[in-house]
């Protein structure tokens, strides 16, 4: 998708282990469609060289502030004019500490300090051991790098290369990237809470059998997605999917309409804007075995009994808040045909101000969607595109009738 397309990045690599990662990282942003330039420290080298990074990068890494291949001899001055964000990944604690102090006696941090902090924002990608993570010291560096301006991205959870397991892992390489594009990305909802639901529901028939339906959650995970990276706190109530959470969501797991009816009630006292993608299923087993249903050989069929769940959309559209113009809600219909026609009645019928529709045999488990936005007015078509792609632009829409 080219989603840093025309920013030039500065991805600095200080001492550590996690400097194996920094390789991808540099690809994985190229791939992005932006340029990169690689700075280096001297303890960098003793992890990766800078022939592999300049390989990857297509551009001569530097490592000495006293490099005479710049007319000038200041690259600390030339390569941070030209940036549109520096990245330090890894970053650190000795790092930090020199954020901290405003050293500049290497190239990487006197780069940083010559930065001009108000268009080129500096981004920290720590990396230590647990040990060095939690440390009192560390912690007070990284909130005084913070209070100086740094954005600071937070680690990961896991093995170390010491041998331990907890806090300090570097962020891996695609995190790092959507953390990245997030922060680029207009605040067109930043104040906002957004919850969103997604993916099917299923409706248990016995312990091992159950109702349920094709959607993957893709364009529900992409609407959260979008709606972090426009500034606003999500929270996403999911169906049983197989998708890597948003980074930054707050997500909550459910497996039946009745589980996510009780999880969207307990969050949309705090939300402002309501995005029901979810596929609820809209019948349930009236009386579900506690036992697997087996067949006794005389071709009897079972019966089952079906009740209606309920309407997750149309009781929060009808809650007080959504009346007094507090929380605003959004619509999904998956339908098989005549899309118009059924998402402008269920739009009447939900009472809510946004239907969006698409026709799901064509995009339950694709990558890729086209959308029909119904209101009051009429309707609009974004025409297909990845579900990235609209869920973008269906957050700016969203975004724009909130204001």
């Amino acid at each position: 998708m080219n989603e840093l397309a025309g920013k030039h990045i500065v991805l600095g690599l200080s001492g550590g282990v996690a400097c194996y990662k920094a390789a991808d990282l540099c690809r994985q942003l190229i791939k992005e469609g932006a340029t990169v330039q690689v700075v280096m420290t001297e303890a960098a080298e003793q992890f990766i060289t800078p022939v592999t990074m300049q390989a990857l990068s297509g551009r001569t890494v530097y490592g000495s502030q006293w490099d005479s291949r710049e007319p000038n001899n200041m690259p600390h001055i030339n390569l941070s004019r030209e940036a549109h964000a520096i990245l330090i990944a890894p970053c650190s604690a000795d790092f930090v500490a020199r954020l901290t102090q405003g050293r500049a006696d290497e190239l990487l941090s006197l780069l940083c300090l010559a930065r001009p902090a108000a268009s080129v924002p500096l981004l920290l990608a720590p990396a230590m051991n647990r040990e060095m993570w939690s440390h009192p010291a560390t912690q007070r560096n990284l909130q005084q790098v913070a209070r100086d301006g740094a954005v600071v991205l937070g680690v990961g959870n896991g093995d170390q290369a010491c041998g331990e397991t907890g806090d300090g892992r570097m962020l891996e390489p695609h995190e790092l990237v959507d953390e990245l594009v997030a922060f680029f990305a207009p605040k067109v909802l930043a104040g906002h809470k957004v919850l969103v639901t997604a993916g099917p529901t299923f409706e248990a028939i016995d312990p091992v059998r159950g109702i349920t339906n094709l959607s993957s959650g893709k364009m529900g995970f992409a609407v959260a997605r979008a709606a972090r990276e426009a500034g606003a706190e999500v929270t996403l109530v999911a169906g049983p999917v197989h998708l890597d959470t948003p980074r930054g969501a707050r997500r909550v797991d459910v497996k039946s309409a009745l589980e996510m009816a009780a999880a969207v009630e307990s969050y949309t006292p705090e939300a402002t804007v309501f995005i029901a993608t979810a596929a609820v299923a809209d019948w349930r087993p009236a009386a579900p075995s506690d036992q697997k249903i087996k067949k006794d050989g005389t071709g009897a069929t079972p019966s089952l009994a079906f009740v209606e769940n309920p309407d997750i959309l149309a009781t929060v559209a009808r809650s007080e808040r959504a009346l007094a113009g507090q929380l605003f809600c959004v619509g999904f219909a998956a339908e098989s045909h005549d899309l118009l026609a059924h998402a402008t009645a269920k739009r009447a019928r939900k009472a809510v101000p946004l239907l969006v529709g698409n026709i799901g045999p064509a995009t339950f488990g694709q990558d890729d969607n086209a959308l029909l936005l119904v209101d009051a007015e009429g309707h609009c078509e974004l025409p297909r595109a990845s579900k990235r792609v609209l869920a973008r632009q269906l957050i700016e829409d969203i975004a724009a009738r909130c204001r």
